[in-house]
């Protein structure tokens, strides 16, 4: 097989680029290790940015987005029994974020593919990128049980932390940067109206706790947990008995409970690979950044990462100028590392410390107390959340497009 862009990866990202460039008119592949159900059922993130949203609508994807997301105002911060409530239309000029599972989102882009998109091919594990300081990388995977081989002239890697894509990055090329957090998150889906019309960001001396949503009908919560903590430690009573304590207030406010369909323990850690290119291998995503889902940033810095990519293949097809790609590595640090910062600090204001003191408490209290008073805090959250616009090239070829 050939074609100009081999995109390992189908989850969001892969399946995002591979609809930017079909829509361009550049000819691409996408290689798919898991089945497609297996792809469509994956829980992951649901908290899609002002920009996700708009390059979602941008690309064909927005007919059930728009229909069925959730478009939520702010969030909601509780502490010391107080709610406290984060305008970001406000403080922000206009922008909302909007609840969508990634599962409708992979399974929207998917369906566009499959109906009149370039090959996608499910079940197809790539085994290794040869040659990608070349001009003709080649990506090696396993089809229908036998091996094969994908030429291209770029190829991009999608495909996750533990991917070949990065793997095939040179000893010494590159350099990685991680943090693990002392806590892990308990995750619960259950079948359930929400108790909140937003997030709700509770921060308490039991820990921290989160509840979000999937649907009018589906809630999503989380509990900070200990590292190695196991689900069925967590029968679901104890579940809900933990959040309605941490969700507490001095007012009048009441957790529905439901059946829980889903329970999962998700460690907390920030990594980053530099550089984010080799030769003409890319990678982007989770393939070279890992944050905590805190600041909601996961599956929102993998679309910029798209947009910038998709921006460059563009300009290449268009002028045979290569200034954008050249730059995507360093265009797209800048983004990740100022999502990584944002995620951290959230992280550290609102999660009970386990080898804090009074001393940090206090601190954690502070920093939530500016925020709450503020308004330039309160609008450093909101253009954070909200999402940051991607950055611009320097130099000759001025900005690359709107954002």
């Amino acid at each position: 097989m050939r074609t100009t862009v081999g995109i390992i990866g189908g989850g969001p990202a892969g399946l995002l680029l591979a609809r930017l460039l079909h829509r361009t008119g550049i000819d691409c592949v996408v290689l798919e290790s898991r089945t497609r159900a297996y792809v469509e059922r994956r829980q992951r993130a649901g908290m899609l940015e002002q920009g996700t949203v708009d390059v979602l609508r941008a690309c064909g994807a927005g007919g059930r987005l728009d229909a069925e997301g959730l478009v939520h105002q702010g969030i909601e911060l509780r502490f010391e029994g107080e709610r406290h409530h984060i305008d970001f239309p406000g403080l922000t000029g206009g922008r909302t974020v909007t609840i969508y599972a990634q599962t409708e989102i992979v399974k929207d882009l998917v369906a566009l593919q499959l109906a009149g998109g370039p090959p996608l091919l499910f079940e197809a594990e790539a085994l290794g990128v040869e040659k990608p300081e070349s001009t003709s990388p080649v990506v090696r995977f396993l089809h229908a049980g036998r091996e094969r081989t994908l030429a291209c002239d770029w190829v991009v890697g999608c495909d996750g932390g533990h991917g070949v894509a990065r793997s095939a990055f040179p000893a010494g090329s590159g350099r990685s940067f991680a943090h693990d957090y002392p806590y892990s998150w308990l995750g619960v889906l259950a079948d359930v109206p929400p108790s909140c019309e937003e997030l709700i960001y509770a921060r308490g001396t039991r820990g921290f706790a989160l509840h979000s949503m999937r649907s009018p009908s589906v809630s999503r919560l989380y509990l900070q947990v200990p590292n190695g903590t196991d689900p069925a430690d967590w029968p679901d009573g104890r579940v809900w008995d933990e959040l309605a304590a941490r969700f507490a207030i001095d007012g009048d406010w009441r957790l529905e409970r439901g059946p829980v369909t889903a329970k999962s323990v998700t460690p907390m850690r920030s990594w980053v690979h530099e550089p984010m290119r080799h030769g003409r291998l890319f990678l982007a995503g989770d393939a070279a950044h890992i944050v905590p889902p805190t600041g909601a940033k996961g599956l929102n810095l993998a679309v910029s990462d798209i947009r910038l990519l998709a921006r460059g293949f563009a300009e290449l097809l268009h002028s045979g100028a290569t200034e954008l790609l050249d730059s995507y590595s360093e265009l797209a640090l800048q983004r990740v590392w100022q999502a990584t910062r944002f995620s951290y600090d959230m992280t550290r204001m609102l999660h009970a410390q386990p080898d804090g003191d009074a001393f940090e408490n206090r601190m954690q209290l502070a920093r939530l107390r500016r925020i709450t008073v503020s308004r330039p805090a309160a609008a450093e959250l909101a253009a954070n959340y909200t999402g940051l616009p991607l950055p611009e090239p320097q130099g000759p070829t001025g900005p690359a497009g709107d954002q």
